[in-house]
């Protein structure tokens, strides 16, 4: 490859990631807009209600965020009542953040965003898996 084209858009992996990404979080927008949540909301609720509780730290490496990112997100969330956040009784330093009743609520109406948005991805499901399969395997190599 000639030192030209290693600076090329087109032979970089990073921007068709980022690009791509992009565009599903926006095939989001419509669903998540009916929750009142952004799509990095949305994820941190996701985990909460498969969790209940979680620790920040635990929450960051779960969802690939750093505590600079997370904290005025929780704080926001904690805002619209949807979680709580408050100090480990056995560890000051760890902060625990917890699930509301409203935040548990809004789940039942959160079961339609994931099918909502996967119709306006065209790939055939043994492609979704491969690529599911694809973009895990990367996010397991960069750790």
């Amino acid at each position: 490859m000639d030192r030209n084209d290693t600076l090329k858009l087109e032979n970089q992996l990073c921007f068709p990631l980022y690009a791509a990404s992009r565009e599903v979080i926006k095939k989001y927008r419509p669903a998540l807009d009916r929750l009142g949540l952004t799509y990095t909301q949305y994820v941190v609720m996701m985990v909460l209600w498969e969790e209940t509780s979680i620790s920040v730290r635990e929450l960051g490496k779960r969802l690939f965020l750093d505590s600079g990112t997370l904290t005025p997100l929780l704080k926001t969330l904690a805002g619209k009542n949807l979680l709580s956040r408050r100090r480990d009784s056995r560890d000051e330093r760890v902060v625990i953040v917890s699930l509301t009743d409203e935040g548990s609520a809004l789940k039942e109406a959160a079961y339609d965003v994931p099918e909502q948005a996967a119709r306006c991805v065209d790939l055939e499901p043994e492609e979704a898996a491969e690529l599911y399969r694809l973009l895990y395997k990367l996010l397991d190599h960069i750790e």
